[in-house]
C-alpha cells in the first residue's frame, strides 16, 4: 500500500497526536501574547520552517471541535500535565461554533468573497546595492552558515573578523544573531550589546523565503533597516515580531523535539520511529529529532532552558533525554 509502519507503545496520543501538540500550542500562545497575527505566524512556519501549513490554517482545516477535543483528551490522560494544556483562544472558537472550514469561520473566514489576509511584512525603506552592504562575520557563525553562504552567492562582500563573538554577523550598524531562546532585550542586557537584531530559525537559509526578526529596545531604526535591506537583496521577506523568547520557528521546533525526546525516553517509539511518523503522518519537512541533531542538541536544550527561565513554567522543561544527549555532545541519530 506504500505506507510506512511504525511501532508505538499503547500510550495516550501514541506518536503523532502526542508529539504534534506543541505545533498548535506554541502558535496559539504566540497569538494570545500578541507576538504576531495568525497569518504572519502561519506564513513564517511555511516560509522559514518549511511546513506545508501553519497551525491556524491547519486547525481550521481539521476542525476546532476535533483538534480541541484531542488536546483535551491528551491533557486529561496525562493528569493535567501543563505541556498539553488546551488553548483558551481555541476554546472560544469552539464555544462560538466557529469550527473552521466546515462552518465557514475559524481563525480565518471562508465565506464567499472573504478577503484573504496577508502576512505583516516590513517595508524596505530604500533599495540596497550589493556593493554598499558591508557584512562581517565571526569565525564560527554556527547555524547561520547557510545565510552567510547565500550572502556570498549574492555578491555581498563577507569578511571574517576575529573581534566578533561566535555566531554573530555584523550587517551595517546591526549585530545579527540566531535566537537562543532569550528575548532580544534580555540578551542585549546580558551581553552589553547595542543594535542587536535576532533572527529566527529556518529549515534551510539557502532557500528560506520569509524570516522573523525581533530587536532589543535599544536597537535603532537605522540598524534594523540595514538587516531588512540586506535580506531584501536576497529576496527574503521579513516580518518583525514582538520581542519574545525563541521567536516562532525555533520555539516550535524546540518544543516538538522536546516532546519527541520524551516519547523516546518513555519507550513510546524509537527516534527513527518518531521522525518517520511525523514526516509521513503529518508531512513535516524534517523529523523533530533529526532537526534537533542538525541544530545541535545542546543548542536546543539551551533554547528550552531559556524558555523555561522566561516563563517560569514546567511546560518548557527540557526532556531528560535531551539533557543527557546534550551533556554527552551526542545526537539522536547515530551518523
Amino acid at each position: 500500500m506504500g505506507k510506512k509502519p511504525v511501532y508505538a507503545a499503547s500510550t495516550p496520543g501514541f506518536i503523532v497526536n502526542r508529539v504534534a501538540r506543541p505545533f498548535y500550542a506554541e502558535s496559539f500562545r504566540l497569538r494570545q501574547e500578541q507576538v504576531a497575527d495568525c497569518v504572519t505566524l502561519d506564513t513564517l512556519l511555511k516560509g522559514a520552517g518549511g511546513f506545508r501549513m501553519g497551525a491556524f490554517e491547519l486547525t481550521d482545516m481539521i476542525g476546532h471541535d476535533v483538534n480541541y477535543a484531542v488536546t483535551c483528551s491528551v491533557f486529561d490522560a496525562y493528569y493535567g500535565d501543563f505541556r498539553f494544556q488546551p488553548s483558551l483562544i481555541q476554546k472560544d472558537l469552539v464555544d462560538a461554533g466557529f469550527l473552521g472550514r466546515k462552518t465557514g469561520q475559524g481563525f480565518y473566514s471562508y465565506q464567499e468573497g472573504a478577503e484573504k489576509p496577508e502576512a505583516q511584512v516590513v517595508s524596505v525603506l530604500s533599495s540596497s546595492d550589493v556593493n554598499t552592504i558591508k557584512c562581517e562575520v565571526s569565525e564560527d557563525v554556527g547555524h547561520l552558515a547557510g545565510l552567510v553562504e547565500r550572502l556570498s552567492q549574492a555578491g555581498v562582500q563577507v569578511t571574517q573578523v576575529s573581534g566578533l563573538a561566535k555566531g554573530y554577523l555584523k550587517i551595517g550598524r546591526a549585530l545579527l544573531a540566531l535566537t537562543d531562546g532569550r528575548m532580544a532585550c534580555e540578551r542585549a542586557k546580558d551581553e552589553l550589546l547595542s543594535d542587536l537584531v535576532l533572527v529566527d530559525l529556518a529549515l534551510d537559509y539557502q532557500s528560506a523565503a520569509h524570516l522573523a526578526l525581533s530587536r532589543s529596545a535599544s536597537t535603532s531604526e537605522a540598524a534594523f533597516n540595514d538587516v531588512v535591506q540586506c535580506l531584501d537583496l536576497l529576496s527574503i521577506k521579513v516580518s518583525e515580531v514582538a520581542d519574545s523568547p525563541a521567536l516562532v520557528v525555533m520555539r516550535t521546533v524546540a518544543m516538538l523535539a522536546n516532546e519527541a525526546a520524551d516519547a523516546v525516553l518513555q519507550g513510546v517509539a524509537t527516534a527513527e520511529g518518531v521522525d518517520t511518523a511525523m514526516c509521513f503522518g503529518l508531512n513535516y519537512p524534517k523529523g523533530p529529532l533529526a532537526w534537533a541533531d542538525s541544530i545541535g542538541v545542546a543548542d536546543v536544550e539551551m533554547v528550552l532552558r531559556n524558555l523555561q527561565l522566561s516563563y517560569g513554567e514546567d511546560r518548557y522543561r527540557p526532556s531528560l533525554l535531551i539533557r543527557r544527549i546534550a551533556m554527552l555532545e551526542g545526537s539522536f541519530h547515530v551518523q
